[in-house]
């Protein structure tokens, strides 16, 4: 029979990486029902058992949103098996959550991963040791370099359906302490199937639910806090550190009899490293070098060469397409819908895919290496000074990408305050989708400057955000940001197959996305600016587009963009950021490229205005579902759309009206 398996751990443990390789590509992205948190599904290679891949938490104590669902799908799911991950390099703080995944009894398997550098170091795991104390099959492992994943297949084969927890988790001495709470519990947890040890421990911590599941009466209750305040008497602790001592001396113990340690670990040569990268004062500077490094090679050098060499290749495709078409006398109209709606339309973003690869390259590395979780701490200080909390830095950069993950990413920040102002700030953040905007009029315009005018693009971007912050925090979210706390993964060298397995799905989103939303919104571009209200075919100025355009045109005069098809491609623009130039592109297929005709379109100035209002205005429709889902509040969604725009429009006009003046 097909299992139910679920991958549990803390953060960092290298959770996803195994579950990669235990899946393969028959993976399945969704989210938990009635929540929006999402998870990854898949079959393990070789069987029927499904794996549930949940969000990494450090204890089934919840906080943030993703820690609640992976503990609620714990206790309510029925679970054949748990795939218990933990870093064997750092074994003391990783078993506190495998103490507490034992007392669910539910079958489990103990994968003590990186075990290669525990080797490395020379210090030493008693594998049979461990297994014989915890009572659980335990699995030493190297996800990254494929160390003993045969093993755990193994042990996922022959593992049956049954309890393999002890009847005593902790030491004697705990349960003479709780002996007579023990003996209540133990009575209700077997009249209504519940696990005993789990019961045990929240009613000690004071869980009020737990109550409700025993069905304990009020005279019941009373007795279980008198006997709770004995305990706390006793042992001259609080209830719930009472319970975290007993865990963690446990924890000891089994460190002491199973670990060897000679050298120091890896996390020490991390501290080395942070010496230099986290630096009191050259930190910062040294990770502006690495983004300004990183922008260069995207926009400037590599980047930009690729996207010529595949741009001249879909010119050369369009243009033999469009030969053999009209050698075999198609008709004018579908030449023009295979010519100027699908090839142009598609064609024209398809051209930057190249700088979206790159750019999630180095944002790969950058997580993968644990550099990420270091920036997010080094600007919690600067963030604070804006009204913002340094949980709040790894979105926004993740909106480099996209913005919907980006917004998706806040569920790990437990303050709702900061989680409301990051959802809102964070689509001010350049997404990738902009990309091709900002490469197509930078190389028409300013091709001499071209890097020195992207840099100015994302600093205003930078800029308005701050001032947003400053504005939203003071006025409309008042309040302190959250106390920031979070933990500093050891340094390693990314694995390449994770950096290509991220690439190749960011590609697969931006060809999906290019091939619908994309191709469709251009189909529907090309009908609008070829046929009238009587469907006719006629000439771009005479169809359905410029009616609308010339409608929207008066609200752009003022910013210098007083063309119809400018105002046309914005508004398409909504349905992804890459349409508004598939909009140009198939609008003004008149010209022999559309380079010239952005050159008759636009001025420098006007350019500089386009490229603003390009970067601030409201995000796509995508991004406004995530707020709306996210945040459970469509009118907040309305806000956000009627803010960006709103700041896009002055500071466009601002910068436009400038420009005219001085330069």
């Amino acid at each position: 029979m097909s299992k139910k398996i679920v991958l549990i751990g803390n953060q960092n443990c290298g959770k996803t990486t195994l579950f990669n390789i235990l899946t393969g590509s028959f993976q399945h992205i969704g989210n938990f029902p009635g929540v929006t948190v999402e998870k990854k599904t898949g079959y393990i290679i070789g069987s029927d058992d499904e794996l549930i891949d949940l969000p990494g938490i450090y204890s089934l104590s919840s906080y943030t949103l993703e820690e609640s669902i992976a503990v609620e799908y714990l206790y309510h799911e029925h679970i054949d098996l748990i795939i218990n991950v933990v870093d064997a390099t750092c074994l003391q703080r990783h078993l506190y959550l495998t103490m507490q995944l034992r007392e669910l009894d539910i079958p489990m398997i103990l994968v003590l991963n990186m075990i290669d550098e525990v080797k490395e170091n020379q210090n030493d795991i008693d594998v049979l040791k461990m297994k014989e104390i915890l009572g659980l099959n335990v699995i030493p492992i190297s996800a990254s370099q494929h160390l003993g994943i045969d093993d755990l297949l193994q042990a996922l084969k022959h593992t049956q359906s049954q309890k393999t927890i002890s009847h005593s988790l902790y030491s004697s001495q705990f349960y003479q302490i709780v002996s007579p709470l023990y003996n209540i519990i133990e009575k209700k947890t077997s009249i209504y199937h519940l696990p005993l040890h789990y019961c045990l421990s929240k009613v000690i911590e004071g869980d009020q639910s737990i109550f409700s599941l025993l069905h304990f009466h009020q005279d019941e209750k009373i007795k279980v806090e008198q006997m709770i305040k004995e305990i706390e008497k006793k042992t001259q602790k609080d209830r719930q550190l009472f319970i975290i001592e007993t865990r963690y001396q446990y924890i000891d113990q089994l460190e002491k009899k199973c670990f060897t340690m000679k050298n120091a670990y890896i996390h020490q040569k991390s501290e080395k490293i942070d010496s230099i990268l986290m630096h009191h004062y050259f930190g910062i500077p040294i990770f502006l070098f690495i983004l300004f490094l990183m922008f260069y090679i995207t926009f400037y050098s590599l980047g930009s060469f690729l996207q010529l060499f595949i741009e001249k290749g879909i010119l050369f495709l369009s243009n033999e397409i469009t030969n053999v078409l009209l050698y075999c006398n198609v008709k004018g109209w579908m030449i023009s819908f295979v010519s100027d709606g699908l090839l142009i339309g598609v064609g024209s973003v398809l051209s930057f895919l190249p700088v979206i690869i790159l750019l999630f390259f180095f944002l790969s590395l950058l997580e993968d290496s644990g550099y990420m979780a270091r920036i997010a701490f080094m600007m919690d200080k600067p963030l604070r000074q804006i009204g913002l909390s340094g949980k709040a830095f790894v979105p926004m950069l993740m909106g480099f990408g996209c913005s919907v993950p980006a917004i998706m990413a806040t569920r790990t920040m437990s303050n709702h305050r900061d989680r409301l102002l990051t959802v809102i700030l964070t689509p001010l953040m350049s997404c990738s989708a902009r990309l091709p905007i900002y490469a197509m009029i930078i190389g028409v315009f300013f091709q001499s400057k071209k890097f020195a005018v992207m840099i100015m693009i994302y600093s205003i971007g930078f800029i308005t955000l701050i001032l947003s912050s400053l504005i939203l925090g003071h006025f409309v979210f008042q309040g302190e940001p959250s106390a920031f706390l979070l933990e500093l993964p050891p340094y390693r060298f990314p694995t390449m197959k994770n950096v290509l397995l991220n690439m190749k799905e960011k590609a697969g989103d931006f060809i999906h996305k290019a091939l619908t939303i994309i191709l469709l919104s251009s189909l529907i571009i090309w009908f609008l600016q070829s046929f009238d209200l009587q469907f006719r075919m006629v000439e771009a100025q005479d169809s359905l587009l410029a009616t609308i355009g010339q409608y929207l045109a008066p609200f752009f005069s003022p910013l210098g963009l007083d063309d119809w098809r400018l105002s046309t491609a914005f508004l398409t623009g909504l349905t992804a950021k890459e349409s508004v130039i598939s909009t140009l592109s198939i609008l003004t297929s008149q010209f022999s490229s559309l380079s010239e005709a952005l050159s008759l379109l636009l001025t420098p100035h006007s350019a500089i205005s386009f490229l603003i209002f390009s970067a601030l205005y409201m995000p796509c429709i995508a991004t406004i579902a995530a707020i709306k889902r996210e945040m459970n509040s469509f009118v907040l969604a309305i806000m956000t759309v009627i803010f960006q725009t709103c700041i896009a429009y002055c500071i466009s006009l601002l910068i436009y009206q400038l420009t005219l003046l001085f330069l």
